[in-house]
């Protein structure tokens, strides 16, 4: 008999979200709180049995009342058994923010760095789990066999599969527990349902993004687990994404009418940084564009990424100060080990030939 299971992780509670305004911030915030009573919503109408947590689901040790009523509400509200096993970032300890919850009999936090497990019967499975006890934690797989059984095996970690100090795993060791289904966390983006040896496993990725790193649709995992199979899907749940785009500005007459041409209607519910590249002579004000289209998105940045056009340089040869100048960077540049030291000399080229000619800006 199979179980339904909803897998999620990495729900970050009380993120700073600091490179938006404080306004938009706190709305975010609030936002991250509401996605739990989605959660609980999805797990009613799904008929989910089990509810796998993976780990860092607050951002720390410290929270916000409202972030406590809203875990408290959730899972007080979900009729289906859950499992939470601490990370890194919301490790268990006698003072961290789940030490003060009230739990009900359903809910399951696990609190040591050993593997324990809870029997369901009823669901005909058991599932194990462990707990970061502090900000960083040893192997917890280690060694780790949970012995035959005719019970579906589950278990819930908070890992890096390929290892750094944060509970490092190897694939080696996950096939040789024999689980159904590890469900993991830590790692912020959908890894696929992987298979190691004969342990399907998979990372769901955060719930949303909170950053430029953690650009696309973030979500949770949900399905079936039988004996040595999975029927398991990734699905959206993030209010908003983070995502990029560039805009080619060789050849533009102006930055905004290249922009105003790339966007279209934009993404009113989204955060999104616009790279500008290409070959440009004119003139760029990253926060001008930024304020010019930001009615266009939830918040957006403009970065600049162009480079001048060739005929910067045309005065290299000159028998003066300023081709002594540009004579001097572009050996520079021309000798440059990466594309960052690159965009650094043409900054300083601009700069210096428009003081040298005695203007607020380079022209061409």
């Amino acid at each position: 008999m199979a179980v339904k299971i909803l897998h999620a992780a990495d729900f970050h509670l009380d993120s700073p979200f600091s490179s938006l305004s404080e306004e938009k911030a706190v709305q975010r915030r609030q936002e991250s709180r509401g996605l739990l009573s989605e959660l609980g919503g999805i797990a009613e109408r799904e008929g989910v049995q089990v509810m796998l947590l993976a780990g860092d689901l607050f951002d720390s040790g410290l929270s916000y009342r409202e972030t406590q009523e809203a875990m408290q509400a959730f899972l007080s509200g979900v009729n289906c058994e859950v499992f939470i096993a601490p990370g890194n970032h919301d490790y268990w300890s006698l003072r961290s923010p789940y030490a003060f919850l009230e739990l009900p009999e359903n809910v399951h936090i696990f609190r040591a760095q050993q593997p324990k497990c809870v029997e369901l019967p009823s669901l005909g499975c058991r599932v194990w789990g462990c707990a970061f006890t502090s900000p960083v934690s040893d192997d917890m797989l280690a060694g780790f066999r949970p012995g035959e059984t005719e019970l579906i095996d589950l278990m819930v970690l908070h890992a890096s599969v390929g290892g750094d100090r944060y509970c490092p795993i190897t694939e080696d060791e996950i096939a040789a527990t024999g689980l159904d289904y590890l469900a993991l966390g830590h790692v912020h983006a959908y890894s696929g349902i992987k298979k190691a040896g004969n342990v399907h496993y998979a990372y769901p990725g955060c719930l949303e993004g909170r950053g430029f790193d953690e650009c696309g649709e973030k979500g949770y995992i949900i399905g079936t687990v039988d004996k040595g199979r999975c029927d398991l899907a990734f699905r959206p749940l993030a209010k908003r994404i983070y995502s990029e785009r560039e805009v080619e500005l060789t050849g533009a007459l102006s930055a905004a009418d290249a922009i105003s041409a790339a966007i279209g209607n934009g993404e009113k519910d989204n955060i999104v940084r616009i790279t500008l590249k290409g070959e440009f002579s004119g003139r760029v004000d990253t926060d001008e564009l930024a304020r010019l289209f930001d009615d266009k998105f939830y918040s957006l940045r403009v970065k600049d990424r162009t480079v001048p056009a060739t005929d910067l340089w045309a005065g290299v040869d000159e028998d003066s100060l300023r081709g002594l100048f540009l004579s001097a960077l572009k050996a520079k540049y021309d000798a440059a080990s990466d594309e960052r030291e690159r965009r650094i000399i043409l900054s300083a080229a601009k700069y210096g030939v428009a003081a040298l000619d005695g203007r607020e800006a380079w022209q061409p």
